[in-house]
């Protein structure tokens, strides 16, 4: 199957690596026009050059930039039909609550959780003036269960970004936007890598609670996000989608 997302629109934020890079060559792939919103100038121009995907310098924090990101989607391109809110940090200073500072929190939430709000906030008047569009908000796994590995801020952004998701789907179901939240397990991603090359104890205490024994790639989620986008999921909103590998369904994983 081709074409599941031709002559539609899309506006992917942190679109210049991982499971937004990967996510942007598959929605050309099916015919979609993205633009990726990214703070890396030169990383997202690259993408950009590379893929024929539209680039956009945006800091996900500042509601400016946001408005700007999906204006241009709009001007540019002329809609906007799908937005993959993905940009999301993992900082080493996030940890136990009892190591964690009131800077780290704050700065998670903001990437996190505040940069989805004003994400959604950007794109659903569009989307409700053409009477529909699919939203596909980045939580994660631990936003439905505890961490083996405390990440305090992380875990909380992403229970906020579930709620948030849960809450906008109900909320404008009948106006034709489904809005849904991704909850990936763990990815074969810079950041996980970091992780291995700094601590590989830490992440192998990741890799021992996946049942399937390995980390997901990243193409492996953008197709969870492709059916989210496309209309074959037309029927699924406000929803818990998780692509885990298992991890949230085990109680003990194989040996």
């Amino acid at each position: 199957m081709s074409g599941r997302l031709e002559g539609k629109v899309a506006v992917v934020t942190g679109g210049s690596s991982g499971i937004g890079l990967a996510t942007v060559k598959r929605f050309i792939e099916e015919g979609a026009t993205v633009v990726i919103g990214d703070l890396d100038e030169a990383r997202g121009t690259e993408v950009a050059n590379r893929t024929g995907a539209t680039f956009v310098r945006c800091d996900v924090t500042s509601k400016d930039d946001v408005d700007e990101l999906f204006a241009t989607a709009k001007r540019v391109h002329g809609s906007v039909d799908i937005a993959f809110n993905n940009a999301g940090i993992s900082p080493p200073e996030d940890d136990s609550i009892l190591d964690t500072d009131l800077e780290a929190w704050r700065k998670v939430q903001e990437v996190n959780l505040t940069s989805v709000y004003l994400c959604c906030k950007a794109a659903l008047p569009y989307m409700l003036e053409q009477g529909k569009g699919s939203i596909i908000n980045t939580a994660s796994f631990v936003a439905v269960m505890g961490a083996a590995t405390s990440q305090i801020s992380y875990s909380a952004s992403k229970g906020g970004v579930l709620s948030m998701s849960r809450e906008l789907g109900v909320q404008f179901a009948r106006e034709g936007v489904r809005v849904n939240a991704l909850c990936p397990g763990p990815v074969n991603t810079p950041l996980l890598q970091e992780l291995f090359a700094k601590d590989p104890e830490r992440a192998q205490r990741r890799l021992i609670h996946v049942p399937v024994g390995r980390f997901a790639e990243p193409v492996e989620i953008a197709n969870a996000v492709l059916f989210l986008a496309s209309d074959e999921s037309s029927f699924i909103t406000a929803n818990t989608f998780l692509v885990d590998g298992g991890i949230s369904g085990a109680y003990v994983t194989p040996l």
